[in-house]
């Protein structure tokens, strides 16, 4: 599919105006989404993309209007996994709810940014070198099999982005409102705030690493590698607030993710053998070899996507994992006086808090052993509900 560049310069300009037009009228007054809010700019986010790629369809064809629709619904699972770290990220320096989306939307542009250099270089590589397929084939593999490794999204620990800012770059402890400098002791120092945006920033491009090699074992098309890249990522500040609470119970997500990624590592590998020039495989001809069509790689993606989902949302693991981390999150939040200032938003959390415990304490015992640090999560829940107390018997009239 050739694309005229007056194509490439408004779709480029589109975008970048839905980014401006994300900050100007949503990201730039500090504010927390409602759920209402988040679900109706998901759903025209995602129509966009829907449109656009109708759009390749017809004017396109079956072919790369296929490409592009397998293409964007891998990036948006990928990006969907990446919100997992991104929450812990943001967990770990205690970014301010209401700040939470100008977090959010750096790390889509950085994201968007970052992957557009990955994606020319790889279509520059590809061009030039046909072997390349089997290091991106390679790649994904070993991708999937990390996914694969115990612990997934069960391991609490920072992510190593996170431990590195802190190390080298010593920060403020206390936030400014969204400044990413601030005076401390008649001094300019960082914020937590600037910390947070680089370690996002970099996790954006090992995330990057992954997701770039996966749609080019979809297609090879660049326009439509850009386009459904760039798409993914729009909508996926709102998204997060959409799913905040659905996260923890995405139990089987990176298997399924894993299932994917190995399945177009393994696709590409076949096209590579098919284009083979390396002289020591089969004397530098083509392997005679089954190549997977774009059709069948769609009906595999949305299949595995389809019983991943499922089974997470209805596996009861996944939803004591869910009241188990839903409870350690908000009993923090809750406590984090510089979290949340609103007391309509703090009740929200208090009663979020207080439906996880009734969850928890119904649970089977074999369940309770998700609960790590027993003591310490007991303690924590226990000086939400004091302080919970205290700010009751502060009202007027109580």
């Amino acid at each position: 599919m050739d694309v005229p560049f007056f194509v490439w310069v408004a779709t480029v300009i589109g975008i970048m105006g839905l980014l401006a037009f994300d900050f100007f009228f949503h990201v730039r007054k500090a504010h927390t989404p409602t759920l209402r809010e988040s679900a109706i700019w998901s759903s025209i986010y995602v129509g966009i993309a829907i449109v656009f790629g109708l759009g390749i369809l017809v004017f396109g064809g079956p072919t790369a209007g296929t490409e592009y629709f397998a293409g964007y619904i891998t990036e948006k699972a990928l990006s969907v996994d990446n919100l997992f770290v991104f929450l812990i990220i943001m967990s770990s320096f205690r970014v301010p709810r209401a700040d939470q989306q100008k977090v959010l939307l750096f790390g889509i542009v950085f994201s968007l940014i970052a992957r557009t250099g990955f994606i020319f270089l790889g279509a520059a590589l590809i061009n030039s070198f046909a072997w390349v397929f089997y290091i991106f084939g390679l790649i994904l593999l070993l991708t999937a099999g990390n996914l694969l490794k115990p612990g997934g999204h069960d391991d609490d620990t920072e992510p190593a982005m996170v431990r590195l800012a802190r190390r080298f770059l010593p920060a403020s402890k206390h936030y400014d409102g969204d400044k990413l400098f601030t005076i401390e002791n008649g001094k300019r120092v960082l914020t937590p705030m600037l910390l947070v945006m680089i370690a996002i920033g970099g996790t954006d491009i090992l995330f990057a690493l992954d997701s770039i090699p996966a749609i080019f074992g979809l297609t090879q098309n660049v326009f439509i590698v850009f386009t459904a890249t760039a798409f993914s990522l729009m909508g996926l500040r709102q998204l997060f607030f959409l799913i905040d609470g659905l996260l923890d119970r995405l139990i089987y997500l990176s298997y399924g993710l894993a299932v994917i990624l190995g399945f177009i590592g393994v696709k590409l590998i076949l096209h590579a053998l098919h284009e083979n020039n390396l002289p020591f495989i089969n004397d530098g001809e083509e392997v005679p070899v089954v190549e997977v069509s774009t059709g069948v790689s769609l009906g595999v993606i949305l299949g595995v996507l389809l019983v991943t989902v499922l089974a997470s949302v209805y596996s009861p693991k996944g939803k004591a994992k869910n009241a188990v981390s839903g409870a350690r999150r908000h009993a923090t939040d809750y406590l984090d006086l510089n979290y949340e200032t609103d007391i309509v938003e703090r009740e929200r959390i208090y009663a979020k808090l207080c439906a996880e415990e009734a969850d928890l304490k119904r649970l089977p015992e074999k369940y309770k052993r998700l609960i790590r640090n027993e003591t310490e999560f007991l303690e924590l829940i226990g000086r939400a509900h004091t302080e919970h107390d205290k700010a009751l018997a502060r009202e007027p009239g109580r």
